[in-house]
């Protein structure tokens, strides 16, 4: 038997798929060209529904309690974005 035989059958069980509301913000951030101004972020991707640990939130809503206008990388406004909403689980779309 050779090593590299393919294996039909996953080595690893996947679970159920568990449905998440909202955007990775990495996602979102890999949409933008930067250096940016918030503003600009808020015109391009305001609307997107962001994951956040307190649920689903509008970009929008974030980049408003941010107190930043410009931002050189997307590392720095990340950084900004977790300031206000914080780290940690993020809920299912059943929770």
């Amino acid at each position: 038997m050779s090593d590299e035989e393919d294996d039909s059958e996953p080595e690893v069980e996947l679970g159920e798929r568990t449905p998440v509301e909202g955007a990775p913000l990495a996602r979102v951030t890999s949409r933008l060209t930067w250096p940016i101004e918030a503003s600009e972020i808020d015109r391009l991707e305001g609307e997107s529904v962001i994951r956040t640990p307190e649920g689903p939130r509008e970009l929008a809503a974030v980049i408003a309690e941010i107190d930043q206008t410009y931002f050189e990388r997307h590392q720095e406004f990340e950084t900004h974005v977790r300031e206000v909403v914080g780290t940690g689980p993020v809920p299912t779309a059943d929770q």
